[in-house]
């Protein structure tokens, strides 16, 4: 068992900050058991807060058994539990805690793309839900192995890698992120009113509308780490090609060297050097799932490498990333799907972003 009393700031900072748990909060906890340190004391603070807390635990293997096994009718299939989660409970923290980040990598994208479909309603609901703020959640990772050797470091490089991005070794976690939060929210008052958003960079010419959208400051709120800013792009208003720098991973497959060319909002062509077929699937999951719902700026200095978890990949300061699918409400954006699926491009070497036709940033630095 990890004893590490990081894990007890975490537990506080991710019960206290991140959720901002209540007295009478109906609040579920999911992880996997290898989880179990961080689960029992976020367990602990949710107590101490007044909350009610429900742990479920997910046993590793079951989603392989599930995809391998599972009928059309099953696939298809919404749990009732899950509808419940979604609909009634006031908050939820998901804690990433896999011990085989390729354990669906044998498994037929075409059987994923389904079984996701088949959440598309609850994942509108949640974002409806959260746009109101009537339903609190977050999202962290427990180091374990699997991550370890996705990212390429030690056990212990990962933990420290984790907490210090997560800024739990500092005296007091919660006002380092107000201070993280007065920074980004400069970058947000440079942006608001903005209108038109244009990338440039190396087999990358990409530009969209975000005329009426609303940034958002991710300063540890529900995900953490934090560190970016982030709205939804018009719907129908994306032209061009990107090529993203970094594998996008879905269900532990890495789908490598993602080119899209967007017209009239849609991806009309797309391949990938490695796992094209799943990408092909993914895109073709409904309607949505062709358009961005998401476009942010990564700006935490704390995640300097690449670790293949979009958690922290999409933080990384000096990049941006773009989903392809649902859009949150709470930034305007208007998209429905099954689908959300970020993906990293970065700009650091040779990159150029343009805001209304002006130079806002360039290798990844932001332009005064």
């Amino acid at each position: 068992m990890l004893t590490d009393p990081r894990i007890t700031a975490l537990a506080k900072l991710l019960t206290h900050y991140s959720v901002g748990l209540r007295a009478g909060d109906l609040f579920v906890i999911r992880a996997a058991p290898v989880a179990a340190p961080l689960v029992e004391e976020c367990y602990r603070q949710a107590l101490i807060l007044g909350a009610h807390p429900h742990v479920d635990l997910r046993l590793p293997g079951l989603d392989e058994i599930f995809y391998r096994t599972a009928s059309e009718g099953e696939l298809d299939w919404l749990s009732p539990i899950s509808r419940y989660y979604t609909e009634r409970f006031d908050a939820q923290l998901s804690i990433l805690s896999e011990v085989n980040t390729k354990a669906l990598s044998g498994i037929d994208p075409a059987r994923i793309a389904r079984a996701q479909a088949a959440r598309r309603e609850l994942l509108r609901t949640f974002m409806e839900r959260d746009a109101r703020d009537e339903l609190r959640w977050g999202v962290a990772m427990y180091p374990t192995d699997a991550y370890a050797q996705d990212a390429e470091m030690s056990a212990t490089e990962l933990a420290d890698f984790i907490f210090g991005a997560c800024l739990v070794d500092r005296a007091d976690p919660i006002a380092a992120w107000r201070e993280v939060a007065a920074r980004q929210q400069r970058l947000v008052d440079r942006l608001t009113d903005k209108r038109e958003i244009r990338l440039v960079g190396p087999d990358t010419d990409l530009t969209f509308s975000i005329a009426g959208r609303t940034w958002i400051n991710d300063d540890g709120k529900k995900n953490m780490p934090g560190g970016e800013v982030f709205t939804g792009p018009v719907e129908d208003s994306a032209n061009g090609t990107i090529r993203y720098t970094y594998p996008a991973v879905y269900g532990g497959k890495e789908v490598a060297d993602v080119r899209l060319r967007f017209a009239g909002g849609r991806v009309v062509e797309a391949s990938a050097s490695r796992n094209d077929e799943l990408l092909q699937s993914l895109l073709a999951m409904d309607e949505g799932a062709r358009r961005l719902g998401e476009f942010a700026f990564g700006t935490n200095p704390g995640v300097t490498r690449f670790t293949r978890n979009v958690l922290f990949d999409e933080k990384i300061a000096g990049t941006v990333h773009l989903a392809l699918g649902a859009g949150y409400p709470a930034t305007g954006s208007t998209n429905g799907s099954a689908l959300h699926w970020d993906m990293v491009c970065d700009l650091r070497q040779g990159g150029e972003i343009y805001a209304d036709g002006a130079l806002f940033a360039k290798d990844g630095q932001f332009v005064d």
